[in-house]
This record gives structure tokens, C-alpha cells and sequence, in this order.
């Protein structure tokens, strides 16, 4: 019964995308999805905000004795105070006058003045010239049929997958541009399940559109955890993207008065100094060679060696470190080349992380799994709790290689994504191979439980194809079937 309301959601959700994209006509999608998602945003906090005032009204209960205009009621409630002129009953009355534009950006203004956590967040673009006004109407229209009935956890589910759902289909209609703002969700998946963050601080200083934190929050709902019991904190150096993400945790009920921006980014001006994380998770830039490097020649963070100036991503990973706990674990995405790379010391900084017992699995990651680069890419995941902890074994002399390159599915011809099956394959095994009492085995071509002697014999290299071996042949290997299958792939690819 779950996945057929599954399957209907989804359909919801892409009907509702292909309807809202119609009415994109001439405006980009970076420029469309600001008017979208603010209208999704503002139906969102409409809604909780009028369940409540319906409730304040009625005052039964806990409420007996409210006044539904006192703004402090709603805050108690964590619901945001919604001016009158701001409120979606009104502003969809308003949908087919030719002023609904400048309508929605006082709305939008209101909003912040009314709520200073939302100060300089919201979008106000729904008045400029380019956008038609009757498809503004008609957007209105589509988006006022959302979360019909105004329970506030159902309108925050619905309209919270919406959000996600159009984040996703966004970065994809940008392509390059989308990967910028926008991991994609079964890599995030895939992170969250292997790092299992149930309680304490969550960390990510590359945070993007905020889709991370979601799903660790979701983790922990699915694992019947308590979500108080999460605190987040990120940090997000372009300012379009830092809107994108506050309007996304605020969609969902999360605090995001820890996530911070400032141009200067987490490297030349750390908005968390002092904070020392149970779980760092992050997708930062690849190779990014314009990170300021030669302005920290002798920071405090690079305790295992100096990165180069010419790429962060080493940088990146000292930086994680530097902020996890004493028990912290971090898993994070980066370019493929910094499992090989000999180039600046990168060597020298990689043998010293495996040295100090601090990098406890690697997974290759297959092609076309990001948006905005052709890169190839792996996952990094660093423990400083592998000497055996809560049901954990002891594990300080090995490291785990699994090689993903063989799942995922194509999305389209350009995207690959991970399915659900997929992503417990990799978590199940990583998890197996950390318990006390685990089931894990070495499956030649996927993974291997390597010891250090061994990654010392190959020179520190951590590319799990090195590790993992081969498959078993199979007695039946049908060569000509093989050739013949190969030579249709290949036509194939030619074509495309």
C-alpha cells in the first residue's frame, strides 16, 4: 500500500512540474525556479499559519483564552506570523489583476519584516517584466490546489516533497549550472544511510541547497528517532543558494539559524569556528583551484600537511576533520583524482590520513551520477571511532574498498541515479563490515576489507579497483553473446 501512495506521489509531483514548466515560457530555468519555489514556500507557511489561527479561534484546549492576532502565540507554536496581505487566500483573490506581481513581492517583504528569521531570504522577482502575468496567475492556481485542507503536517509532507521534487528537476533542466546548488538525492541518500546520523551535531560547510540536512532529519523520522535530537550547521558562500536552502529547512520545520553565508566561503572566513561535529556530510567543489589557498599557507587546519594552493580538495578534507568530534564521523564526496593523486604533497597528505587510522572506507563511484561535471568521483568516509565503539568492532588496521561502478540506472541519457536497492547494497556492506558481531564477506569486484600493510605495498593509492580484484568467471561465459551485446552498446553511444 506504501509504494502505490509512493507511485501516486511521484506522478503528483511530476504532472504538477510538466503543468508549472508549460508556464515557464520565456524566463530560464535559474531564473524560474525563484518564482516557483517562492510560491511553493509561501503556500507552505500560509497554511501552517492559517491551521493555526483556525485553532487559536476555536481556543479549545491548550489555546482557551488566545487571541489569534497576538503574534507570540504562533511563535510559541514554531508557525511564522503571516501579515494579512501576505496570507494565500488573499494573494489568490488577487491572481488575475495585472498588479498580482507587485502583489507577491510585498507579500515577500512583509513576510521578513514580520519574521526576522526570514530577513533578505525570500524571493521578490515576481514583478519584473519578463514574467507574464497571466501565467503567474496560472502558476498561482496550480500551486493554491496543493495540500488541499490546511493540517499543517499534511501541508508541510506534501508540499516539503514538492519543494524537493522541483529542486531536483530544476538542476536538472540547468544541467552545469544545477550541480552547483543541487547534490542529487540518491548520493545523498547513499551518504546519510552509510553515516547514520541519528543524534548530535550535523555539519556540512559546502551546504548548497540544504538537501543534506533534509535528509538527515528524514533518517532519523524513518528510524523512529527524535528529530530534536539533531542540531544542524552549515555554511554557503553563494547567496542565491543560501536562499534556496534556509526556504527548504524552513519548508520542512528545521532550524536553519546555524546555516550562514558570507562570500568569502568556509576556508577564508569559518562561520563556525569552535564547533567540533559528530557528523560532517558534504558534496564541496571539485578540484576548485580559486580557493584562496595561498592566503592560508600556515593554517591551524592543515594538520596533516599543507594542500596545494592550485586544489582545495585536500583542504577540504582537513577542514571536515578539523571540525569533527572526538567520536565523529564524516563521509563526502570527492574527484576520483584524490585517491591516486601524486601531485603538491597530495600524496603526502593521504598517507598521512591513512597513517593516523582516519580513513575507514572508500566507494568508486560510477560516471553521470552529477549534473554539473563529467569528473569521475568517489566517496570518502573518515571515522575517529574505528577502534571499536557503541556494538562497532575494532577495525584500525584496515580500511573497506567497495567498487559502485556497476549500479546505478539512467535517468535520462545523460543522468545516472542510484535505486533504493542500490544504496542498501553499499550501506548494508559498509555497516556488516563495522559490527561487532557483522555478516560481512570480501565479493570479489565489489569490495574488500584491505589491511594497511597492503595500501602501504601500493603506495597509499586508496582506488578500490586496486583492492577489489576481479570477478569470479562464470563457466558459462557466452563470448560471442558479449561481443555482440558491447557492439549494440557501442552503436548506441555513437548515435547519442
Amino acid at each position: 500500500m506504501k509504494k502505490n501512495n509512493t507511485i501516486k506521489t511521484e506522478k503528483f509531483e511530476a504532472s504538477l512540474f510538466k503543468t508549472a514548466n508549460k508556464l515557464r515560457k520565456n524566463i530560464d530555468a535559474a531564473e524560474y525556479k525563484h518564482i516557483v519555489l517562492g510560491l511553493i514556500f509561501l503556500k507552505y507557511i500560509s497554511d501552517s499559519f492559517e491551521e493555526l489561527h483556525t485553532k487559536l479561534k476555536e481556543g479549545k484546549g491548550k489555546f482557551e483564552g488566545a487571541d489569534p492576532e497576538d503574534q507570540d502565540e504562533y511563535k510559541a507554536e514554531n508557525v511564522f506570523w503571516v501579515p494579512k496581505n501576505a496570507r494565500w487566500e488573499y494573494l489568490h483573490s488577487r491572481s488575475k489583476l495585472p498588479t498580482i506581481g507587485k502583489d507577491l513581492d510585498d507579500a515577500m517583504e512583509l513576510i521578513e519584516k514580520e519574521n526576522p528569521t526570514l530577513k533578505g531570504i525570500l524571493p521578490k522577482v515576481f514583478a519584473k517584466p519578463n514574467l507574464d502575468k497571466s501565467s503567474l496567475g496560472g502558476l498561482i492556481d496550480l500551486i493554491g490546489n496543493v495540500a488541499l485542507g490546511r493540517e499543517a503536517a499534511k501541508s508541510k509532507d506534501i508540499l516539503g516533497k514538492v519543494y524537493e521534487y522541483f529542486l531536483g528537476k530544476f538542476a536538472l533542466a540547468e544541467g552545469k549550472k544545477g550541480g552547483q546548488f543541487y547534490t542529487p538525492k540518491s548520493i545523498v541518500k547513499l551518504l546519510v544511510e552509510m553515516i547514520e546520523p541519528y543524534k548530535g551535531r550535523v555539519f556540512d560547510p559546502a551546504c548548497g541547497s540544504g538537501g543534506m540536512f533534509v535528509m538527515s532529519e528524514k533518517f532519523v523520522q524513518e528510524h523512529q528517532g527524535k528529530l530534536d535530537d539533531i542540531s544542524i550547521y552549515g555554511q554557503e558562500s553563494n547567496q542565491t543558494t543560501y536562499r534556496l536552502c534556509r526556504m527548504n529547512l524552513a519548508i520542512r520545520g528545521i532550524d536553519g539559524s546555524q546555516v550562514k553565508w558570507n562570500p568569502e566561503g568556509s576556508f577564508l572566513k569559518n562561520a563556525h569556528p569552535d564547533l567540533k561535529a559528530d557528523f560532517v556530510i558534504a558534496n564541496p567543489p571539485f578540484n576548485d583551484d580559486d580557493w584562496s589557498g595561498e592566503l592560508l599557507t600556515n593554517d591551524g587546519r592543515w594538520k596533516y600537511g599543507k594542500p596545494p594552493t592550485s586544489n582545495a580538495n585536500f583542504a577540504w578534507v582537513q577542514h571536515f576533520l578539523y571540525h569533527l568530534a572526538p567520536k565523529g564521523v564524516a563521509g563526502f564526496v570527492l574527484a576520483k583524482g584524490s585517491l591516486t593523486s601524486k601531485t603538491s604533497g597530495e600524496d603526502v597528505i593521504r598517507k598521512n590520513l591513512i597513517e593516523a587510522g582516519l580513513v575507514d572506507c572508500v566507494v568508486n563511484l560510477p560516471g553521470k551520477l552529477f549534473l554539473n561535471t563529467q569528473i569521475p568521483a568517489c566517496l570518502w568516509f573518515l571515522s575517529n571511532k574505528r577502534h571499536g565503539y557503541n556494538g562497532d568492532r575494532n577495525r584500525a588496521g584496515e580500511i573497506l574498498f567497495i567498487d559502485a561502478r556497476n549500479l546505478g540506472h539512467l535517468i535520462n541519457r545523460r543522468t545516472l541515479e542510484f535505486s533504493d536497492e542500490d544504496i542498501a547494497k553499499v550501506a548494508g556492506t559498509y555497516q556488516e563490515w563495522r559490527k561487532a558481531d557483522g555478516k560481512y564477506k570480501d565479493i570479489p569486484a565489489f569490495c574488500s576489507s584491505t589491511s594497511i600493510e597492503k595500501i602501504k605495498e601500493l603506495d597509499f593509492v586508496l582506488s578500490p579497483g586496486r583492492y577489489v580484484g576481479l570477478p569470479e568467471e562464470e563457466d558459462d561465459f557466452d563470448f560471442p553473446e558479449r561481443f555482440t551485446t558491447l557492439k549494440a552498446e557501442l552503436a548506441e553511444q555513437i548515435k547519442e
